[in-house]
């Protein structure tokens, strides 16, 4: 990665880190869940409102380092108006390529999404840097399964 991609990268970051987007409460969402990474401390609770298979909303409160706030920010930002199957799909990409996994290539209505998530793919160096940046995801998936009774998972 060249150096000016790398600052590029790191200034997404920065900025979404210092100024979240959706960061909010969210009053009576359809779905809702906790996460928690103990190993560095983040903390993140991601509300949504579903219609039917539609993200209509989707917003997160929490307190974590930059690259856990700029997950979620970017996330969120990403996910609204997607349906589930589109979010599960973005999560599989993003996952993979923060993993080192074999890639998982998007389907292509979702490559421009997959890629606004690129900046966050370098924790992959950073083993537990790994959890920061999936720790938003995961707790979307555990309100989507929750439903309104809401959930925790913890990353460990």
């Amino acid at each position: 990665m060249t150096m000016d991609l790398r600052e590029l990268y790191q200034d997404i970051i920065l900025d979404h880190g210092r100024h979240p987007r959706n960061f909010r409460g969210m009053s009576q969402p359809t779905n809702f869940a906790h996460g928690h990474n103990p190993l560095c401390g983040d903390k993140v609770t991601v509300y949504l409102k579903l219609q039917g298979e539609r993200i209509v909303d989707v917003s997160f409160e929490g307190r974590g380092c930059a690259i856990s706030t700029a997950s979620a920010s970017l996330m969120t930002e990403i996910l609204k108006g997607k349906t589930l199957a589109q979010a599960e799909a973005l999560f599989k990409t993003f996952h993979a390529k923060v993993t080192g996994a074999n890639p998982v290539a998007p389907p292509p209505e979702l490559a421009e999404d997959a890629e606004r998530l690129e900046p966050l793919t370098g924790v992959k160096t950073y083993p537990a840097r790994v959890k920061c940046a999936t720790l938003a995801w995961h707790a979307f998936e555990a309100a989507v399964k929750a439903g309104a009774v809401g959930a925790t998972v913890k990353t460990e």
